[in-house]
């Protein structure tokens, strides 16, 4: 049976070096690379202990980046997304240079301003295979593409789908000054009378994200 080193006690918290910003586990934190120019390594703390010498180290599960993931960046991430890995690893607790909020993906969709500390997540990563959890999601539009938060998009009055204006021939500035919206399918069928209501932009609320259930 492994022991315990003597000396190492656990920690509830931890104070950043040089702030009043304590971490506790269960925390995001940002961690600084050993490259200056790349942006720092996020992380979700699970762990805190302190060696007879009070050395901190924390024990951290990792975000990837859709750039440091197998298949790299695509269309639909978003600009602050993130994957939570099932890599582990031990750092200094002085790498710790500040804290940061990981959204589920729900809420992040429900901010009224995006902060630099704000993150979302809607995958698990497989860092050894590439693999996703979930495999599938809801996928929108004419690309049918899953949903970026970042990207604007219009929801057909007739079928309920989403669409990215490019998709429909429309600019961005077009698509806001719209009353109403009826794709291409839904516009040959529709009727003179369509109401003239306005439409929500982007579908930020689970129902309005659900609404179409094709997976790909």
């Amino acid at each position: 049976m492994a022991k315990t080193k003597p000396g190492k006690k656990d920690l509830d918290s931890y104070t950043i070096k040089g702030t009043n910003k304590i971490v506790k586990v269960g925390d995001c934190v940002l961690m600084r690379p050993s490259d200056s120019e790349k942006l720092p390594y996020v992380a979700r703390v699970e762990k805190i202990e302190a060696d007879h010498r009070n050395n901190v180290k924390v024990r951290v599960r990792w975000y990837y980046r859709p750039e440091e993931s197998i298949g790299g960046r695509r269309q639909f991430h978003g600009a602050k997304e993130l994957f939570l890995s099932d890599h582990y690893d031990v750092q200094s607790a002085h790498t710790i240079e500040g804290k940061c909020i990981v959204h589920s993906f729900k809420n992040y969709t429900k901010l009224d301003n995006v902060g630099a500390e704000d993150y979302f997540c809607r995958f698990e990563y497989k860092a050894a295979t590439g693999g996703f959890t979930p495999d599938r999601v809801a996928v929108y539009c004419k690309c049918e593409m899953p949903y970026n938060p970042d990207d604007l998009m219009v929801q057909c009055e007739g079928c309920k789908d989403w669409f990215h204006p490019t998709c429909m021939g429309m600019t961005i500035e077009q698509a806001k000054k719209l009353d109403h919206f009826l794709c291409s399918d839904c516009s040959s069928e529709a009727d003179a009378k369509t109401s003239m209501d306005e439409f929500p932009v982007s579908p930020i609320t689970e129902t309005k994200v659900e609404s179409k259930r094709r997976k790909r």
